[in-house]
């Protein structure tokens, strides 16, 4: 027996059902994705240098939307608590002043804690705090009546509350200077360096990607 041709209304069927598949193809993989950017993995890239040296202007970075809780998209209520930041983590959150923006900063202290700062050195409960993390790169110390930057405090942090600060120490615009932030203001934990791109360096193209950072655990 020969095969049966097929028929014109065979081969539209045929198309339609293609189409169709990729159409859910598609909008499976949107959905995904939205996913995995409300509620999993979220990419941002540093616009300044108040992390230097250990983020770069040009750095993207991955943060991790799940490690503190699941949250509500708009509403921010947290339904599935797992665990809040703690001291030294690089968090992502929205900026007090313009909850349009995000800031990322270090963890100084958290809920209870007391914080202070003298001629630059950080104390937390009366401790000074002795990490490699912040850089300073002015000697000049201002005096805390003119600004906070140098001499702050001391304050007590209030409860579900972070105070966070730039590991770039003379050139951040922290919590020295506008206060808290609000738990529920946390976006997430900064984890990984999965690209860097040095717009400003002018010598070969293949140089504009600052290789050797790319894949960087943040600690």
């Amino acid at each position: 027996m020969k095969p049966k041709k097929s028929s014109e209304k065979d081969v539209r069927t045929k198309k339609k059902s293609g189409l169709r598949e990729n159409l859910e193809a598609i909008a499976v993989a949107i959905v995904l994705a939205l996913f995995i950017r409300t509620f999993i993995v979220q990419a941002f890239k540093i616009p300044s240098g108040s992390m230097k040296n250990t983020l770069l202007i040009g750095d993207h970075i991955l943060v991790n939307k799940f490690i503190y809780g699941v949250k509500i998209p708009y509403w921010q209520k947290k339904i599935v608590s797992v665990k809040n930041p703690k001291r030294g983590d690089i968090v992502v959150f929205k900026f007090p002043e313009d909850p349009g923006k995000d800031f990322i900063k270090r963890v100084i202290a958290i809920g209870g804690d007391v914080v202070a700062i003298r001629d630059k050195k950080i104390y937390v409960n009366h401790k000074l705090l002795n990490h490699k993390y912040g850089i300073y790169t002015d000697s000049h110390i201002i005096p805390g009546g003119i600004q906070p930057r140098d001499n702050f405090g001391p304050v007590t942090v209030p409860e579900n509350s972070l105070f966070v600060m730039g590991d770039n120490r003379d050139h951040s615009y922290d919590s020295r200077f506008w206060g808290f932030v609000d738990l529920k203001k946390v976006k997430g934990k900064a984890f990984i360096i999965y690209w860097s791109w040095n717009k400003d360096n002018s010598s070969s193209i293949l140089d504009y990607v600052r290789w050797g950072r790319i894949g960087t655990l943040l600690k």
